[in-house]
């Protein structure tokens, strides 16, 4: 009886504990399930708050600009409202003789719209420049060079806009740089540094897009430290901008 009694002590010692193994896989799995749900919840609702704000932005660039025909997309490949915004913030208060901008866009037309003197909007494709003179066409903007620049070999080691292209280039008031394209190499538009740093005027403004990724970070404080008068200031937009002023 004692041999009966101590097995079935052991079979319910061992029943207890497989409980006790299983309530807690079951709790780490409720847990890890709550985890999960709060934080799809928190980056929903960053995302509705990143959506208002550019909601936020559009509706004042179209307060400020007087549109009379339809803009492009924003966002994703696009500039975004917020950058947007602050670029027309900068040429209405700056009232910049030159500006020089490294990729072209919807950026080209809200630079022109707010009032810069002169564009010169530099792209290595051809159909977007295309597109970018169809669209300010369109807005009946003057004073806008749009210029292809195909990307070439550059001592630096990346592919960069071809050099020949910018040596007329000099006093630039405000340098916009949204290109070329940097998602897939993290140098691939740190030769504006070498390039065009000796082209700008004594007290020009520098306005570089993306600098959530680490290439343009790095090239934002490059700017920063080769222009020791400046003064770095990162903004909170969607994919970070740096402007050097």
């Amino acid at each position: 009886m004692q041999i009966i009694e101590i097995a079935l002590i052991a079979l319910s010692l061992l029943a207890t504990l497989y409980c006790a193994k299983l309530l807690r896989a079951l709790h780490q799995r409720v847990s890890k399930a709550h985890q999960q749900t709060q934080e799809s919840i928190k980056e929903v609702k960053e995302q509705i708050w990143h959506s208002y704000r550019q909601s936020e932005a559009l509706q004042q660039l179209f307060a400020l600009l007087n549109f009379s025909a339809p803009i492009p997309p924003t966002r994703s490949w696009a500039a975004s409202p917020d950058l947007l915004l602050t670029i027309a913030d900068l040429v209405r208060t700056r009232k910049p003789r030159l500006v020089v901008e490294l990729g072209s866009g919807v950026s080209t037309l809200i630079v022109a719209k707010a009032g810069a003197r002169k564009v010169i909007s530099i792209d290595n494709s051809a159909e977007f420049a295309d597109k970018t003179r169809e669209m300010l066409k369109a807005h009946k903007v003057r004073g806008v060079e749009v210029r292809v620049a195909a990307l070439k070999p550059h001592k630096s080691g990346v592919d960069w806009y071809d050099t020949a292209k910018l040596k007329d280039l000099k006093r630039i008031d405000l340098l916009i740089i949204d290109g070329p394209p940097g998602s897939k190499n993290i140098d691939a538009r740190k030769p504006a540094l070498q390039e065009l740093l000796y082209k700008l005027s004594a007290n020009a403004v520098i306005v570089i897009d993306d600098v959530n990724r680490i290439g343009e970070r790095q090239l934002a404080e490059a700017f920063a430290k080769a222009l020791p008068r400046h003064t770095l200031s990162i903004l909170n937009h969607e994919k970070g901008t740096a402007v050097i002023s």
